[in-house]
């Protein structure tokens, strides 16, 4: 080693290296942790069915990945793209949300992400101060919590989603939770963790709220799609202008590694993400939003193409066998005719959601507590339906055995 760098070497053993104070007021990650224990038991060579991360597991719809394929394969699409989109995405977002919900925008109303994760979180980047307020469900997607909230040294406040309820916030609870201080309030329905549905009366009221208080709805509507039988699931910009709605083309069209979603609404909001983006990245790959344009065209109206209807039956024959599975162990199931969850609570004596997850991986299955999902997410756990058949029949077999 020459002497430059045993010096160096030395000097950087003498130094400590912190964390910022607002990472360090972070909770470990869920899903990391999940990740690092199916690895350790893979290790072990323990056969693992997991029901963990919202992942699809059935691929991308044949003509959506010949599109990607085609786009990919034209080198002008190689080079940076803009913060805030492409505009022929944009543009075929704003048809969609036409389409769709009946919602009228224009394309400065419109921003790609990458994927709707990341704009969830910069959107507090832009507008939440140190000390702010930010309400977030509880139980509720973490990163409203962290990603979002403590990394803007902001202050979450949660607002409980209980069964008693059919996890949905008390509105007045949620209004009287809004004050001078409250910059951001994160909801989501179709709802992850829970599975829950908002009604359209549940939706007029809440912008109501929202016409009267002067704090950003953040809408997360990234299981806007994912419905079954008769149910359609709105926008709240069917509702209110006041308010930024997150899609994501992860689930509807199986896409999740291509990383591509949108952020619509309120102009002010919508401009406060890109001044972020144009800051921290250089927008999505061309060719992903080329083919998240043709996706999205594929819907002529309200009603999904045959490619996302083929995927949703598929999901609805497997949450119909994990459902009655559970049930007939003796888990609470708690019926839903959206997104691919599915959210149970575990029976008396279990030891609870988390000992009873532990005790699930033990077997090669995995589930994810509640708690992890926030505290009033204690008792329950969720399945996410992305395993073929024949290993959802088989997952219930171990559990059943943990029971």
């Amino acid at each position: 080693m020459s002497s430059y760098l045993k010096i160096a070497s030395e000097s950087m053993a003498t130094k400590t290296t912190k964390l910022s104070e607002r990472i360090s007021k972070l909770p470990p990650y869920l899903f990391a942790g999940i990740e690092k224990t199916v690895e350790e038991k893979r290790k072990q060579g323990v056969e693992i069915i997991s029901f963990g991360i919202g992942d699809p597991d059935l691929p991308a719809p044949a003509e959506i990945r010949e599109r990607l394929a085609v786009e990919a394969r034209d080198q002008e699409n190689h080079n940076y793209s803009s913060s805030k989109g492409e505009l022929e995405f944009r543009e075929a977002v704003v048809g969609f949300m036409d389409r769709r919900f009946g919602v009228s925008i224009n394309s400065s109303q419109v921003c790609a992400c990458l994927g709707s994760k990341e704009a969830i979180a910069n959107i507090a980047r832009a507008f939440v101060n140190p000390g702010d307020n930010v309400i977030c469900p509880n139980p509720g997607y973490p990163v409203y919590a962290q990603g979002a909230t403590i990394l803007c040294d902001g202050i979450p406040r949660f607002i409980p989603l209980l069964e008693k309820n059919n996890f949905l916030p008390d509105l007045d609870e949620l209004e009287n939770l809004i004050d001078a201080r409250t910059r951001i309030v994160y909801l989501n329905y179709p709802n992850n963790p829970t599975s829950a549905i908002a009604s359209r009366k549940f939706m007029e009221r809440l912008a109501d709220i929202f016409e009267r208080k002067n704090a950003i709805l953040a809408y997360d509507n990234a299981y806007s799609e994912f419905t079954y039988g008769d149910y359609v699931a709105p926008s709240i910009l069917e509702f209110t202008g006041n308010a930024i709605e997150f899609h994501s083309l992860s689930k509807t069209f199986c896409m999740t590694g291509d990383r591509i979603g949108f952020a619509v609404g309120r102009k002010e909001y919508v401009g406060g993400l890109v001044k972020v983006k144009s800051q921290i990245d250089s927008g999505n790959p061309v060719y992903t939003q080329k083919a998240g344009a043709f996706a999205l065209g594929l819907y002529k109206g309200r009603e999904k193409p045959e490619c996302v209807k083929q995927i949703l039956r598929e999901y609805e024959l497997r949450r119909k066998v994990l459902a009655a599975g559970l049930k007939k162990i003796g888990l609470k199931v708690f019926g839903s005719n959206a997104t691919f969850y599915v959210w149970a609570r575990v029976p008396e004596g279990s030891g609870g959601d988390i000992k009873f997850a532990e005790r699930c991986l033990e077997r090669g299955v995995v589930a994810t507590p509640g708690s992890g999902f926030g505290s009033a997410g204690k008792g329950y756990v969720r399945f996410a339906l992305t395993q073929p058949m024949k290993r959802i029949i088989k997952a219930l077999g171990h559990i059943e055995r943990v029971l």
